[in-house]
C-alpha cells in the first residue's frame, strides 16, 4: 500500500494522477498547507522540506518500506516501480527526463510565481507581475513549439512528463494566459484531460480545499510561519 501526504495542488495533482493511471493501490492524506499541517513533525520526518507531497510505501524497491519527496523523484519511483510511464531505451529515457526537469525547474517555479504575485501577494508589485506573466508566456511557447509535430512531449508516447506539467497548465488564467494563443498545448492539454485516469487524479481532495484563501492560510504559505527553524 501506499500512502500519499498532498494537497489538491498542481504538484499533489502529478501524484494523484500518476497513481490513477498506473492502477496502484493508495491512500490519500490530507496535508492542509493552509491550516500549516505541513510544519507536523511527523509529516517533516518524511518531507522534510515541508512541502507536499510525499509517500510512503510499505513494499519498497527492497521490498521495505521507503519514504520518498519532491513531487519528481516521486513520478520517477512510481515509474520505475511499476515500468511504466517511462521507457527503458536510453534515448528515449533521457527525453522524458529532460521535460522532466524543464517542469521541476522552470515550468512549477516560474508559474508558481506568476500565480503568487497575481493572485496572493498583498500589494500589486508591476515589476513582478510583469515579469513572471512575462515568463508564463515564453515558457507556454517553448512546450507549443515542442507539440508542433509531435503528440506527446518526449519519447513519442505519454509519459511521467507530461503527468508532471499538465497540472501546472490547468490555471492558465490565473497566469494570464489563453490557450487560444498556443493551438498545439491546447490539444495536448485537452487529450489530456479526458482521460479517465487524469479526471480521477485531480479530483483528489477537490471537496477538501477551501474556495478562497484566508488570512490564516496566508500566513502559513507565505508569512513567518515558512521561515521558522525546525
Amino acid at each position: 500500500m501506499i500512502d500519499v501526504y498532498s494537497w489538491p495542488t498542481p504538484n499533489g495533482h502529478k501524484v494523484h494522477i500518476a497513481l490513477e493511471e498506473l492502477g496502484l493501490e493508495y491512500q490519500v492524506h490530507g496535508v492542509n498547507i493552509g491550516n500549516g499541517d505541513q510544519f507536523n513533525e511527523l509529516f517533516l520526518e518524511i518531507s522534510p522540506n515541508n512541502k507536499i507531497p510525499a509517500i510512503t510505501d510499505d513494499q519498497g524497491p527492497d521490498g521495505k518500506p521507503i519514504s520518498i519527496f519532491e513531487s519528481g523523484a516521486i513520478l520517477l519511483y512510481l515509474a520505475e516501480k511499476t515500468g511504466e510511464l517511462m521507457p527503458e531505451e536510453p534515448r528515449a529515457r533521457y527525453s522524458v527526463l529532460e521535460w522532466l526537469m524543464f517542469q521541476m525547474g522552470g515550468l512549477g517555479p516560474m508559474l508558481g510565481q506568476a500565480h503568487h504575485f497575481r493572485q496572493y501577494a498583498p500589494e500589486h508589485i508591476e515589476y513582478a507581475f510583469n515579469r513572471y506573466t512575462n515568463e508564463a508566456s515564453r515558457l507556454y511557447g517553448v512546450l507549443d513549439r515542442r507539440l508542433a509535430d509531435r503528440e506527446w512531449l518526449a519519447a513519442e508516447r505519454y509519459t511521467i512528463a507530461d503527468i508532471a506539467c499538465f497540472p501546472w497548465i490547468r490555471p492558465y488564467e490565473n497566469q494570464g494566459q489563453d490557450l487560444a494563443d498556443y493551438p498545439n498545448l491546447a490539444r495536448w492539454f485537452n487529450a489530456i484531460a479526458e482521460r479517465p485516469a487524469v479526471q480521477r487524479g485531480v479530483a483528489v481532495l477537490a471537496d477538501a480545499r477551501p474556495p478562497q484563501m484566508d488570512d490564516k492560510a496566508r500566513e502559513q504559505l507565505f508569512g513567518a510561519a515558512q521561515y521558522q527553524k525546525r
